[in-house]
């Protein structure tokens, strides 16, 4: 399992919703949550690992363990919004402080086909909402303002460069 990288047209894509909870998708959760802590990540996404459909893993940190979200909807959001800082696996050595609501409330589907409901605040809310927007085709840098991201950007152009390099060397 190989971890996309800001350039890879996986990255821009809307992820499709998933329909059968198999033994073969139970095993992509363990794949992926595996391939989260080996990356020293607290969130990991399907489209990060090549594939788009609507799923991403995540440790909110609280000791509750790993979770895995399916087919996730954002229900609702609080109008109060926090300034963090922020990084990706996909977008790697790039920090830069995003915007994002301070509270959500979401539902989503476990492995199994469960439906699930949540309420995250803070730091939680942050990773959630983060992973929610790769399934939309939409990366942390995206909601940085154009001044940050101007500074960014031939940091930006080098990662994706290099993903053209190793793409080509195969």
């Amino acid at each position: 399992m190989e971890i996309k990288v800001i350039g890879d047209p996986v990255l821009r894509k809307k992820a499709k919703k998933i329909n059968f909870f198999d033994s073969a998708l139970r095993n992509l959760v363990e794949e992926m949550i595996s391939k989260m802590y080996e990356s020293d990540g607290v969130g990991l996404a399907a489209p990060q690992v090549g594939l788009s459909i609507s799923l991403f893993v995540f440790d909110d940190q609280t000791g509750r363990g790993p979770l895995e979200v399916i087919n996730p909807e954002i229900l609702e959001t609080s109008s109060e919004t926090v300034l963090g800082e922020e990084g990706c696996l996909s977008v790697p050595g790039i920090y830069a402080d995003v915007e994002r609501h301070l509270k959500i409330r979401a539902r989503f589907y476990d492995r199994y086909g469960r439906s699930k409901g949540i309420e995250l605040e803070g730091y939680p809310a942050r990773i959630f909402q983060h992973e929610y927007d790769h399934l939309q085709g939409v990366l942390f840098i995206d909601r940085i303002p154009k001044e940050a991201k101007a500074i960014l950007k031939p940091h930006l152009i080098e990662i994706a460069r290099s993903l053209k390099g190793v793409a080509g060397s195969r």
